[in-house]
C-alpha cells in the first residue's frame, strides 16, 4: 500500500510537472525573457516620465490569464514624496460606465429586465423626451447613448461635490459644490428629468426621436444605474461589489471615500505644481470608480476572458450582448475611425472602435484614463494618470500609450511562442 502510495504521488507530481513545462508556465527561459522584457519597459516609461508634465500614472498589460506588466511611476504626492505605484488608486472617470454595462448584463440574465424594456418601468419618475412623448426610452437606448437625453449644464455646475469644506491650499474648481448640497442621484436626475422638475428644460432633449442618434450622456448612464437600483431593490454600489468586485478580487476599488483604503489614493492635481481638492460625483456609477491599475487589470483580463467565450462572472450570451454592435453610421453625424475612438460603436456601456480596439476613456478634473484590450491579439493595456494635462502633458501620454503599444507587440510575440 504504502509502495503504491509513492508511484501514485511520483506519477502525479510528473503530470503536475508536465503539464506545467508544456504551457510555459515556470519555465525558466520564459521568465527570465518575460522579465527581460518588463525591465526594457520600465527603463523607458522612467525616461518618458522625466519629461515632468506628469505627476503619477500607472499602467497595466494583461491578457485572459492575468497580468504579464504593472507598475507605476512618480508620485501620488510630490510634497510628500510618496511613489505612485501600481496599487495607488484614484478615480478613473468614465471607464466607470463599463460597470454599469456588465451589472445590466448580470440583471438581465437573473430576469430583472430585458434590456430593451422602458426605462419608465422601473423609475420612481417618469422621463419623456418632449418631442416624441409617445416614444418610450429604453435601456439599451442608454447604454448605447442613443436615448435622445443631453447633458444639461447642470450635470457640470451642480454634479460635482466637494469632499471636504476646508481644503487648505488645495485648489477649488469653480463648479465643486459645498458638501451640503449633496443630494441622491435620484433627486439629483428627477431635478434635471422630471417635467415638473426644478431645472428641467426641454433642450435636455434631442429633437431626434429616441434610438436615432449618438450623443454621449453622462447623465443617461447615471440614469441606467437608477433603473438598476429600482428593478433590483439594491444600490449600485452593491450591486457591483458583489456581481464585479468580489468575485475577482478587487479589494482596493470602490465608488467612495469610506469603500476604500484612503491611505492609498493619490493625490490629484490641477497641474505638476498645483493639488486640486478631493471631490466626489453625485452621479457617481457615470464616472466616480475609485481604482487602482493592479485591480482594472483583473477587470479588464476577465473582459478579455469574456470576449474569448471563457469569462466568470456572466454567461456567454451575456459577454456577446456585451461586446455587440449596436450603431451605424445613420446614428452619427461623423464617425471617427481612430484606433481608440470608444464612441465609433458601443456594446453595452463598452466602447467598440473601428480598428477593433475595446474599452473606455476617462477624464474628469486631475484626471485621465484609458482601458483597451485588442479583439485580436488578446492583449489589453491600461493607464491611469493623476495630473491635468496640459499639451505638452498630452503628447507625454501619448508617448507612454504608444510605448505599451511596442510591448504589447513583444509579450504576444512570447505568448505565441509558449502556447506553440
Amino acid at each position: 500500500k504504502n509502495k503504491l502510495f509513492v508511484i501514485m504521488r511520483i506519477s502525479v507530481k510528473t503530470l503536475i510537472t508536465i503539464l506545467i513545462f508544456s504551457k510555459g508556465l515556470f519555465n525558466p527561459s520564459y521568465a527570465q525573457t518575460n522579465d527581460s522584457i518588463s525591465k526594457l519597459l520600465v527603463n523607458d516609461l522612467k525616461q518618458i516620465f522625466s519629461q515632468n508634465n506628469i505627476n503619477g500614472f500607472s499602467v497595466a498589460i494583461v491578457n485572459q490569464n492575468g497580468t504579464l506588466f504593472e507598475s507605476g511611476f512618480g508620485y501620488s504626492n510630490r510634497k510628500e514624496n510618496k511613489k505612485y505605484t501600481e496599487n495607488t488608486i484614484q478615480n478613473i472617470g468614465s471607464i466607470s460606465k463599463t460597470f454599469i454595462g456588465v451589472t445590466l448584463m448580470k440583471a438581465q440574465e437573473l430576469g430583472y429586465f430585458n434590456l430593451d424594456d422602458p426605462i419608465n418601468d422601473f423609475l420612481p419618475f417618469k422621463v419623456i423626451n418632449p418631442y416624441f412623448p409617445n416614444i418610450p426610452i429604453t435601456i439599451r437606448q442608454l447604454a448605447t447613448h442613443t436615448s435622445s437625453i443631453r447633458d444639461p449644464s447642470r450635470y457640470e455646475r451642480n454634479g460635482y461635490i466637494l469632499k471636504e469644506e476646508n481644503n487648505g491650499e488645495a485648489k477649488v474648481n469653480r463648479n465643486f459644490r459645498s458638501p451640503k448640497e449633496m443630494m441622491t442621484q435620484s433627486v439629483f436626475l428627477k431635478k434635471i428629468l422630471d417635467n415638473n422638475g426644478e431645472w428641467y428644460k426641454k433642450n435636455n432633449f434631442l429633437k431626434n426621436k429616441p434610438g436615432d442618434k449618438f450623443e454621449y450622456s453622462n447623465i443617461g448612464a447615471g440614469l441606467a444605474s437608477l433603473v438598476l437600483e429600482n428593478a433590483i431593490g439594491e444600490s449600485f454600489n452593491i450591486l457591483t461589489k458583489k456581481y464585479i468586485f468580489d468575485p475577482l478580487g478587487m479589494s482596493n476599488t470602490g465608488w467612495s471615500f469610506n469603500e476604500v483604503d484612503f491611505s492609498k489614493h493619490s493625490i490629484l492635481y490641477s497641474n505638476v505644481e498645483t493639488e486640486l481638492a478631493f471631490y466626489k460625483l453625485i452621479t457617481y456609477p457615470d464616472g466616480g470608480l475609485i481604482t487602482s491599475s493592479s485591480d482594472l487589470g483583473k477587470y479588464l483580463s476577465e473582459l478579455i476572458s469574456g470576449h474569448n467565450g471563457i469569462g466568470s462572472i456572466l454567461n456567454m450570451k451575456s459577454y456577446e450582448e456585451l461586446f455587440g454592435s449596436n450603431l451605424n453610421d445613420k446614428n452619427h453625424k461623423e464617425r471617427n475611425e481612430n484606433a481608440y475612438n470608444d464612441e465609433y460603436d458601443m456594446g453595452v456601456f463598452m466602447g467598440l472602435s473601428h480598428q477593433g480596439q475595446i474599452g473606455h476613456t476617462g477624464s474628469d478634473p486631475g484626471v485621465t484614463s484609458l482601458m483597451f484590450f485588442n479583439s485580436k491579439t488578446k492583449i489589453g493595456k491600461i493607464l491611469l494618470v493623476n495630473t491635468e494635462l496640459n499639451k505638452d502633458g498630452i503628447n507625454q501620454l501619448k508617448d507612454i500609450w504608444k510605448k505599451l503599444e511596442e510591448f504589447e507587440s513583444k509579450y504576444e510575440h512570447e505568448s505565441e511562442i509558449i502556447n506553440n
